[in-house]
């Protein structure tokens, strides 16, 4: 097993920027939960090159290189962990360069034309997460679990994205395609002016309905993962679908409000996947 203190240092920063995510994976037994730790610190230190260079470590090509090389890089925390990572767990390193690819997308492409642009970007910055965590909360994945597992992680991207409209509008980026808003006749004005109105909760409300739809095919087959995986799992996509809810909350001011689940919100969806759980282990035994 590698140095706790390691770990530990991967398990502070997903205290520090993902409560929620935190919140839901720390009931994974070991080694799962320290694994998902660290696949956290490396994608937070991907992003954190790009959105927050100045408090990065490595810039994105840094972080490429020395990955390319992750058999002798030094220097860092996450490099014995991903070392770690990869000796106990059948990762691959392809989703590592594909989050990579997705976050190169945010320095040549600020405004989305199209769903299809943005389902792309999806898939690269998030789907990837799914594929990096498959292996470590699933024992024996088959593809259909696979392709849910990346469904999952793009559910949360546009979740993301609907919540931080306004922090990306500041950064210059629009992940909003082009076509989305004229067919909800919201103009680029609107959007650079901070309208909140009629057909803005229209447009938004589609979006939650995509990220609706990529969650229940996330979903499927989650009995096929272990108990707490599972758990875990539905507590991670409750914590997300949740921001939905506090966004409609905000009356979709998502440009100068952070849609912000309660604690008491979080402890109500705790309670109740814990009472799902409970009564499908009562379903299993009389089963």
């Amino acid at each position: 097993m590698i140095d706790s203190n390691l770990i530990s240092a991967c398990e502070e920063l997903m205290k520090k920027h993902s409560a929620s995510f935190y919140a839901a994976f720390r009931f994974l037994p070991s080694p799962r939960k320290e694994a998902v730790f660290v696949i956290y610190a490396f994608c937070r230190m991907i992003d954190d090159s790009v959105d927050e260079p100045e408090s990065s470590p490595y810039t994105l090509s840094e972080l490429e290189t020395i990955f390319d090389h992750l058999e002798t890089a030094e220097g860092h925390f996450i490099w014995p962990c991903l070392r770690w990572l990869f000796s106990s767990f059948p990762i691959s390193k392809e989703p590592f360069y594909k989050q990579i690819s997705g976050q190169k997308m945010d320095t040549t492409l600020t405004n989305y034309e199209t769903m299809e642009e943005l389902e792309l970007y999806c898939e690269r910055v998030a789907g990837s997460v799914g594929e990096m965590l498959l292996p470590v909360l699933h024992d024996q994945p088959s593809s259909e679990v696979e392709l849910a597992g990346v469904y999952l992680g793009k559910a949360m991207q546009i979740v993301n994205i609907i919540r931080d409209i306004g922090e990306d509008q500041q950064r210059g980026r629009r992940y909003i395609p082009r076509e989305w808003m004229e067919q909800y006749h919201y103009t680029q004005e609107e959007f650079e002016t901070n309208v909140v109105n009629f057909r803005f909760k229209r447009m938004l409300t589609g979006l939650m309905n995509v990220a609706e739809d990529w969650f229940s095919k996330g979903l499927e087959n989650i009995e096929s993962y272990p108990e707490k995986s599972a758990f875990s799992i539905k507590l991670a996509s409750g914590y997300y679908a949740a921001i939905m809810e506090a966004v409609r909350h905000n009356e979709y001011q998502v440009y100068t409000s952070r849609a912000i689940v309660s604690e008491k919100k979080k402890k109500m969806i705790l309670l109740a996947a814990l009472q799902g759980s409970i009564q499908n282990e009562v379903h299993s035994i009389e089963a």
